[in-house]
């Protein structure tokens, strides 16, 4: 759905889901330049209380930046905050879904608050957090 201002409602919401795979993550740490070897070096993210290599952080954000562009509120978003609370480990051939969930609306700035969540396939949260968004469509 092509969501314009005046048709998001309280509650309305959408998702985006990715696997996140070894080429993700090398691909993302050379966009970021952040080459932590926990998410590069198996043998080293064996030493990790992790036990095994795990996707950037901001990954999971990278994907609520999407619903938020492409699907809700969609075109003509603007983000103007976003809080972020990390909460598991993204590892690699996790499949992740973004949801995103209009929370309020200001109608004299046009301005919309989500609800963010980011679940792995077994339903656990990975990140949540907040957003604001101005909407200039």
């Amino acid at each position: 759905m092509a969501w314009t201002y005046a048709t998001l409602t309280v509650g309305a919401k959408d998702s985006i889901s990715k696997t996140i795979t070894a080429d993700v993550v090398e691909s993302f740490a050379d966009v970021s330049n952040d080459h932590n070897p926990l998410h590069l070096d198996e043998e080293f993210a064996k030493t990790t209380p992790f036990g095994k290599r795990i996707a950037h952080g901001m990954i999971s954000a990278g994907l609520i930046s999407a619903v938020h562009g492409t699907k809700i509120p969609g075109m003509g978003a603007v983000y103007m905050t976003q809080s972020l609370k990390f909460r598991r480990p993204v590892f690699l051939g996790d499949t992740l879904t973004a949801w995103a969930e209009v929370q309020e609306k200001n109608d004299a700035k046009k301005r919309v608050t989500m609800k963010n969540w980011v679940e792995n396939q077994n339903g656990e949260v990975v990140v949540e957090g907040e957003g604001l968004l101005l909407f200039n469509v």
